[in-house]
């Protein structure tokens, strides 16, 4: 699977692909709309993936300062650019492609 291929899955099956690990159960509850599910997958992560995604799903809240939180617990930075950019990127990272 690779990122555009999780965000078929969103956009067309009504429940994650089994066997996602919680930060991709979280990029796919939000690319479904859903950011309670989303935040709930992510929180159900304890590594730094998961901080990844909990960070991109409080940046698209407006809530800069707990996504910076997240970001560093993840070991990284905020980007600049668009929020769709770095759910592309952050999937294709963690689908390894």
């Amino acid at each position: 699977m690779d990122a555009a291929a999780l965000r078929r899955s969103a956009e067309t099956d009504a429940a994650p692909p089994p066997g996602l690990t919680p930060a991709l159960r979280a990029l796919w509850w939000d690319a479904r709309g859903d950011w309670h599910a989303a935040h709930e997958a992510a929180q159900a992560g304890e590594d730094a993936d998961s901080a990844w995604v909990h960070a991109l799903l409080h940046r698209r809240e407006g809530d800069l300062a707990n996504a910076d939180y997240w970001y560093r617990r993840a070991g990284r930075r905020r980007p600049a650019g668009p929020l769709e950019a770095e759910w592309a990127a952050i999937a294709s990272a963690l689908l390894g492609g």
